[in-house]
């Protein structure tokens, strides 16, 4: 119950549908109980040998509701016998009883029809919250996660949760409803009789609990192991070429075995608990059921205080109560086994987003004078990568980063662009500290082209669409020419509306490298970071991409971090970085001329 308050919230939008639900939920337990009520007049007319007349009684209280009933009964059967016979009287009764199972199995399948509608839109709403809390918390987040953890609470979690919780919203008023009013039968038909189902409802709930209290933790491992061999299928995946190349698939099968193993044992170890439900709590019910047969038959043949038509349709009353008891067992060890897969999406949700906005940022769409790193560090847990660093960039300058791995470059785009946040100091662009902005209007001033080029399975105008949805064909074929990308674009059966397939596996890395850039061209941002952007590329790629670069940083402010020459050597201003602090800083021929680090760096022909 207390996961199922915390998705209460989720809940509140169909709450109509709740309602009608539990409306019909009440009609089909009232008529359930009914049903089987109606089947002892039948019973009556076939074995009472009692065919007189007797005086119409008259209610005289609660007291006496018992006889009441049963001498009203025999009034209305003796009275219509005399009428109409016996045969149209049984005829009578049984059209009665498949009208009231007719009526029952009706709003049976109402209450199911507007349940469907809560449950679905239950889980459509988790599904999208969970996609918006993914696609909020910063990259820092996932540095801890897989992959595959991550998709595994999108999908499998929340189908356990389905299956758990929103299964226990179908029955948490049709069930203990049809147990209520079929007990209320019994203790009008026998208040002595009843007294053993009462005790046995505590009894068999005490030992239904014992044995569920284990689903719990056996659950969270299933979760969890089902996230680590959905993380070993993505990473395989991705990175199939390489494990072709050096021939160690068999590593990996060995590796997707060994999880998928722990996951068939904690499987069969959690569901053989699951399935005790129902044996349980129907050997349980037929005890009971065993003790009313001994009991009942001492007080029809024995005691004479009971009619035998009344025990029969008590007895079918007490096992009606089989039925929702076993749903309500099975569902109580659903709700143990789905509290693991409910805690890790709350876990999920409920994750700080440390990368927060403040109340009534500043909205900023022009970049008017320059972007100031006043004095930052910056720490990866522990790891200092940064320290003490300061730089200006003016508008319309090209400042370059250069260093070997390692030195703090990728982590100085990853802060102007708020990926991260600083652990000392500021950066500010136009003197407003960026954690003041937006980060649409921060996010909006900035284009980043990176080392690897992230593109989606969908066409090239789609992609580069990404930063202005609303461009023409003729925008995005320019920004394509800018990019030197047309050149082959022009040439695909589909042209610009050409799906390049999943990550862009369709095209060489030069070509996917030219759509990136072509897509920062296309939204046109006034400050410009290139991280690494011709790294990856063969000598031909580079120097397409490189003329690319260039035509899209005129006239632009520009972050550039490189490793190579000449993507740099024509920058304002170069900074070397050294473990991360600032070693040199100058143009071309002034470092050059130092004979220092950017010497040593640039006769090496690369910052790798």
């Amino acid at each position: 119950m207390e996961y199922l308050k915390k998705f209460y919230r989720f809940i509140i939008p169909y709450k109509k549908y709740a309602y009608l639900n539990i409306f019909f939920n009440i009609l089909y337990a009232l008529f359930s109980t009914l049903s089987f009520v109606a089947l002892i007049p039948v019973f009556k007319v076939i074995f009472s040998d009692q065919r007189e007349t007797v005086v119409k009684p008259t209610f005289e209280g609660l007291g006496s509701i018992k006889s009441f009933v049963e001498n009203y009964l025999n009034f209305f059967i003796a009275d219509k016998i005399e009428r109409y016979g016996d045969f149209k009287v049984l005829m009578l009764m049984v059209g009665v009883i498949i009208s009231m199972f007719l009526l029952k199995n009706l709003f049976n399948y109402l209450a199911m029809y507007y349940i469907t509608f809560l449950r679905n839109g239950v889980l459509k709403d988790i599904r999208n919250v969970l996609f918006d809390k993914i696609v909020s918390l910063p990259l820092a987040f996932y540095s801890e996660k897989t992959k595959g953890d991550t998709i595994s609470r999108v999908s499998a979690d929340v189908d356990e949760v389905k299956n758990s919780f929103l299964a226990v919203l179908e029955m948490i008023v049709r069930e203990p409803l049809t147990i209520l009013f079929s007990l209320i039968a019994m203790l009008i038909l026998s208040a002595k009789l009843t007294l053993f189902v009462f005790v046995f409802i505590p009894i068999s709930g005490f030992i239904i609990s014992k044995v569920g209290k284990s689903l719990k933790k056996g659950s969270l491992k299933v979760q969890q192991e089902q996230g680590t061999f959905l993380s070993i299928l993505e990473e395989t995946m991705s990175g199939l070429r390489i494990i072709k190349a050096f021939d160690v698939e068999h590593v990996f099968a060995k590796k997707f075995e060994d999880s998928n193993e722990r996951y068939y044992k904690y499987s069969n170890a959690l569901l053989n608990r699951q399935n005790l439900a129902s044996p349980i709590s129907e050997f349980l019910g037929i005890i009971v059921i065993g003790i009313l047969l001994v009991y009942g038959g001492f007080l029809v043949f024995i005691d004479n205080s009971m009619d035998p038509s009344f025990f029969i349709g008590y007895i079918t009353l007490a096992y009606n109560i089989l039925t929702p008891a076993k749903a309500i067992a099975k569902a109580s060890y659903g709700v143990k086994k789905g509290n693991g897969a409910a805690n890790r999406i709350l876990e999920f949700l409920e994750s700080e987003n440390t990368i927060k906005e403040i109340e009534n940022p500043v909205i900023k769409n022009e970049f008017e004078s320059n972007i100031s790193i006043d004095n930052i560090s910056f720490k990866y847990d522990d790891q200092l990568v940064l320290k003490n660093f300061n730089l200006n960039v003016p508008k319309g300058k090209t400042v370059a980063l250069v260093g070997q791995s390692g030195s703090g470059k990728s982590t100085i785009a990853n802060l102007i662009t708020r990926f991260y946040d600083v652990t000392e100091g500021s950066i500010s662009i136009d003197d407003i500290d960026i954690k003041n902005l937006s980060q649409s209007s921060l996010r909006g001033m900035l284009g980043v082209v990176s080392q690897d080029s992230i593109l989606f399975n969908d066409t090239i105008s789609n992609n580069i669409k990404i930063g202005k949805q609303d461009a023409s064909d003729k925008e995005v074929i320019d920004a394509l020419k800018i990019a030197n990308a047309w050149e082959f674009v022009k040439d695909l059966p589909g042209g610009i509306h050409s799906n390049i397939g999943d990550s862009g596996n369709k095209l060489s890395g030069g070509q996917k490298q030219r759509l990136s850039i072509a897509r920062a061209v296309l939204k046109n941002p006034p400050i410009m970071i290139l991280d690494e952007a011709t790294s990856a590329l063969d000598t031909e790629s580079e120097r397409l991409v490189q003329s690319a670069l260039e035509n899209m940083m005129r006239n632009r402010t520009s972050i550039v971090i490189a490793h190579r020459l000449s993507t740099i050597q024509n920058a304002d201003e170069i900074v070397v970085m050294q473990k991360g602090e600032i070693v040199e800083q100058g143009k071309h021929n002034d470092l050059m001329a130092k004979d220092g680090v950017y010497k040593m760096l640039v006769e090496m022909q690369s910052f790798e």
